[in-house]
């Protein structure tokens, strides 16, 4: 077994070894050149068997230090690999994660509060922040580094490379109207095309929100721009204000449940389709704590694929 002071030769002699000789070596390692060769000496000592030829102008190792050279690389490789893990072990204890969530995602079919009550249970040192945002900007902060991870819609632009997504639920996009508002043109067996929507007042999720963005680059690719008379974060008011007949709103997929108990009744978007996608989203370029990378993970167990 390796105590401390050999493992501090063993650098010392890798380090006089990469360098090439003392002088150097001692830059790198911060001592004197004396000291240094000290410590090798008694490295030697210890060992029973020179490590070093010393020449005029370089050191190189002997035939007895060449072997033991790969040895001590390796000795040294373990001990880093044994502070990595110390201090992966006290991040987790006391660690912080920072989540980011679109506003609406904490449904019962989403629900993050469980989740973070398991982690928080098994981890109670670790601080928990939660922010509600759009998509877009939840995107800046991950690669700004001021979010760990972030539950967000994806807008249909081509994601960032250093962005790693899960991709937990795709779901068609939707016209509501009221219940009671008479069939337009353009309407046909529960649907209407996305061209029929050129000219209706339509209510719609916050610019830089996931959903936002892929309608708004569906109608572009249509020719036209959607005339957005109203916005509200959360889709239950979008549902509202339709069933008041204010407009025409732009919402994930409804079950004919809940389409009858807001007083709407829900369009299929055709040519084309819409569909909207949530995800999880994390750095992969730039890992966070080992806090926020076991909370990846419980979360993507309990939200999905669905």
């Amino acid at each position: 077994m390796v105590d401390a002071m050999e493992l501090r030769q063993l650098r010392y002699f890798v380090t006089v070894v990469e360098e090439g000789g003392f002088t150097r070596a001692a830059e790198r390692l911060h001592l004197t050149q004396p000291g240094l060769s000290a410590q090798i000496r008694q490295l030697e000592r210890e060992l029973g068997q020179r490590l070093l030829d010393r020449g005029a102008r370089t050191v190189t190792p002997t035939e007895v230090g060449s072997a033991v050279l790969a040895h001590a690389r390796a000795a040294l490789a373990a001990a880093d690999r044994i502070g990595e893990t110390v201090q992966e072990f006290t991040g987790l204890l006391r660690g912080h994660v920072r989540l980011g969530v679109i506003s609406g995602a904490a449904t019962d079919e989403f629900d993050i509060a469980p989740v973070l009550a398991a982690f928080h249970h098994d981890h109670p040192q670790v601080g928990i922040s939660l922010t509600e945002d759009t998509a877009e900007r939840m995107l800046a902060a991950l690669e700004r580094g001021e979010l760990d991870i972030a539950l967000i819609g994806l807008t249909g632009a081509p994601p960032s490379s250093a962005i790693g997504l899960d991709v937990i639920l795709e779901t068609p996009v939707v016209a509501a109207v009221a219940e009671d508002a008479p069939v337009a043109p353009g309407e046909s067996a529960g649907t209407i095309g996305l061209s029929a929507l050129t000219e209706r007042r339509l209510i719609c999720l916050p610019r830089g929100t996931g959903l936002r963005g892929v309608f708004e680059r569906a109608c572009a690719a249509a020719g036209f721009t959607p005339d957005i008379a109203f916005e509200a974060a959360a889709p239950p008011l979008l549902l509202r204000l339709a069933a008041h007949g204010l407009g025409t709103a732009v919402v994930p997929a409804l079950t004919e449940d809940e389409a009858s108990a807001f007083g709407v009744r829900a369009l299929a978007i055709v040519d084309p389709p819409i569909r909207g996608r949530l995800a999880l989203a994390w750095r992969v370029d730039r890992p966070g704590g080992p806090a926020a990378k076991v909370l990846l993970g419980q979360l993507r167990i309990a939200l999905g694929p669905r």
